[in-house]
C-alpha cells in the first residue's frame, strides 16, 4: 500500500466512508416495492417463480389450485445455480408474506458487503483516500445501483469474488520475505481464500474466471511460477476451493439438469461478425461507460508497484477470457459484465489517487464541496432512473389477461417469455420465440422452418396471446398466419387469437 504522508480527509475519513455506504444503501431502498421489471425481468421472474413454488410448498392451507400451479411453475424452471437467494427469500416470506422486495434487500446487502472487501483491497493496493473513491465508484455507479437490487445470484457472486480478491492478495504478501502476513498468519488467509473463492464458484460457475484470474494476478507479481507450484498452501487452496463448485457440477450432471446449460455459450463464428464487437461495446457503455472504460485501461499505466500492476492485469485477463468464452452473452446481456465494475473501480483508482494527492495541499473546503456535489448528482441520476417508470400497473395488466385466458391452453408471444403471465396472471403458456431468439437459434444451426414451429407449438392449444406487438410486426409470417384466426379478446397492449376458430 502506497500511503500518502498526508490525507485529504484526515480524521474525517471514517465519516466519509460511512456517508458513502449509507448513501449506497439509501438509494437502493428507494422505490424498493416496485415490481422487478426494471432490470432483466426475465432473469428476475425466473427466480421469483422458483421462490414462489418453494413458498407455496410450505403453505399446506393455501388454495389448492394456486398451490398446485405455483409448485408446478417453480419446478418447471430449469435449475442453473444453487437456489441460495431464493431460499433466503422464502425463509423471510414466512414473516413478511410474499413480497418481492425482500430479494432486493438481500441482493443490495450482498453488494454492500462486497464494497467492504473492495475498500479493504484498495487500501492494501493504493491509499486510504484512494480506497474511498474505489468504494464510491463501485457502490454508486448508476448501473450498479439498479443491477445490485436484482433478484438473481450475481450480486452475491460478485461479493464473494471481492472477498476472495482481498483474501488472496493478503495471503500473497506472505510470498515476499518480511512482509505481512507472515507464516503462520497466512494460514488464516488460506482458509478465507478457499472458502470465499470456493463459494463464489458454487454460487455461479462463471466466477471461476475471476477467481483464477485474481489468484494468478496476486501470486505472479510476487513469486515465480516454480515457487508457486512448489507452495503447499497453493495446492491446499486450490483443492479446498474447487470442492464446492465441483460438487455442484457432479450433482447437476448426475441429476440431468446441468448438462444442457453448458451449450450455446461459445459461438466461434461470432468473432467474425461486427455485431459482436458493436454489441460488446454497447454493453460496456451500459455498464460503466466507454470513457470510464478507456480511463480504467489508462490507469494501469500509472501503477508503479509490480505486485499491484500484475494483480490488476490478472483481473483484466480474467474478464477478457470470460468475454471470449461467453461471446454471445457478453455482447447481448449487460449483466454478464457486472464483475467489470469492481475491476474498473480498481483500475481507475491510480488516477483518483494522483488527483487526491495533489489536492492535499489545497484548500479543503472547495474540494469537499465539489465532492459532495458529485455525490448528490450521482444519487439524483440513480433516483431519476428508478422513478422514471412505475411498473406496478403491470401486475393488474397481467392479472386481467390471466383471468381472460383462464381455463384455456395458451401459446404466447409476450415480453419476458410469458413469465409475467405466469407470475401475476397465474396462467401458464407455451412460449413462441421472439425475433432475437429466432436469430440466436439460427446461429446455432437450429431448424428455422416456420410451418414446423407453428404446428409444434400450437398443437392442442386454444389461444395465441400476443402482448409484444412490436415483435409481431418483425415476424411477418406469424402475423399473416394469425390473421386467419378469429380474435378471442383484445385490449390495450394485447390481442388473443382463437386457434379453435380459423376464419374462412
Amino acid at each position: 500500500m502506497d500511503e500518502s504522508p498526508r490525507s485529504l480527509f484526515g480524521r474525517f475519513h471514517t465519516l466519509a466512508l460511512l456517508v458513502i455506504f449509507i448513501a449506497a444503501l439509501g438509494i437502493r431502498l428507494y422505490d424498493i416495492t416496485d415490481l422487478p421489471l426494471d432490470f432483466h425481468p426475465t432473469r428476475q421472474l425466473f427466480s421469483a417463480l422458483k421462490a414462489r413454488g418453494m413458498y407455496y410448498q410450505s403453505l399446506p392451507n393455501a388454495p389448492a389450485d394456486l398451490r398446485e400451479f405455483a409448485i408446478q411453475q417453480g419446478k418447471l424452471r430449469a435449475t442453473i445455480e444453487p437456489e441460495i437467494l431464493e431460499r433466503l427469500t422464502v425463509f423471510t416470506w414466512k414473516f413478511t408474506g410474499e413480497q418481492l422486495w425482500v430479494a432486493r434487500i438481500y441482493s443490495s446487502l450482498f453488494w454492500l458487503i462486497g464494497g467492504i472487501f473492495l475498500y479493504l483491497l484498495a487500501r492494501d493496493l493504493f491509499s486510504k483516500d484512494a480506497a474511498l473513491f474505489t468504494a464510491a465508484f463501485y457502490l454508486l455507479l448508476p448501473y450498479a445501483v439498479i443491477a445490485s437490487r436484482s433478484f438473481q445470484p450475481d450480486p452475491l457472486m460478485v461479493a464473494l469474488i471481492l472477498g476472495f480478491w482481498w483474501a488472496v492478495n493478503r495471503w500473497a504478501q506472505s510470498l515476499t520475505p518480511n512482509s505481512y502476513p507472515a507464516f503462520p498468519s497466512s494460514l488464516k488467509y488460506v482458509l478465507l481464500t478457499s472458502l470465499l473463492g470456493g463459494f463464489a464458484i458454487f454460487i455461479k460457475l462463471n466466477a471461476a474466471f475471476f477467481v483464477i484470474g485474481g489468484a494468478l494476478g496476486a501470486t505472479l507479481g510476487r513469486a515465480s511460477v516454480r515457487d508457486i507450484v512448489r507452495n503447499k498452501q497453493v495446492w491446499t487452496m486450490a483443492a479446498l476451493g474447487i470442492l464446492p463448485g465441483l460438487g455442484w457440477v457432479i450433482y447437476g450432471l448426475s441429476r440431468g439438469f446441468l448438462g444442457q446449460q453448458f451449450g450455446g455459450r461459445f459461438l466461434p463464428e461470432f468473432f467474425l461478425s461486427p455485431n459482436f464487437y458493436l454489441g460488446w461495446a454497447q454493453m460496456l457503455d451500459n455498464v460503466i461507460g466507454l470513457f470510464p472504460f478507456a480511463l480504467a485501461l489508462l490507469g494501469l499505466l500509472l501503477v508503479d508497484s509490480k505486485p499491484t500492476r500484475t494483480f490488476l492485469l490478472g483481473l483484466w485477463a480474467a474478464y477478457l477470457a470470460f468475454a471470449i468464452f461467453f461471446d454471445y452473452h457478453i455482447s447481448t446481456h449487460d449483466y454478464y459484465s457486472l464483475p467489470l465494475i469492481p475491476i474498473a473501480a480498481l483500475a481507475l483508482t491510480p488516477l483518483a489517487d494522483a488527483i487526491l494527492s495533489r489536492l492535499v495541499s489545497r484548500n479543503a473546503i472547495p474540494t469537499y464541496a465539489i465532492l459532495t456535489l458529485c455525490l448528490f448528482a450521482v444519487l439524483w441520476t440513480s433516483r431519476a432512473s428508478l422513478k422514471s417508470v412505475d411498473y406496478r400497473p403491470q401486475a393488474e395488466f397481467w392479472s386481467q389477461i390471466g383471468e381472460t385466458a383462464l381455463g384455456h391452453r395458451v401459446v404466447a408471444l409476450t415480453q419476458e417469455y410469458a413469465l409475467p403471465l405466469a407470475y401475476w396472471g397465474w396462467t401458464g403458456a407455451a412460449n413462441w420465440p421472439d425475433s432475437s431468439d429466432i436469430e440466436y437459434h439460427a446461429l446455432r444451426g437450429a431448424d428455422a422452418s416456420f410451418e414446423k414451429s407453428f404446428e409444434r407449438l400450437t398443437k392442442n392449444k386454444d389461444l395465441f396471446l400476443v402482448t409484444d406487438l412490436a415483435d409481431l410486426n418483425r415476424q411477418p409470417e406469424l402475423q399473416e398466419r394469425l390473421s386467419h384466426f378469429a380474435i378471442f379478446a383484445e385490449g390495450e397492449g394485447y390481442i388473443i387469437y382463437d386457434l379453435r376458430h380459423p376464419l374462412e
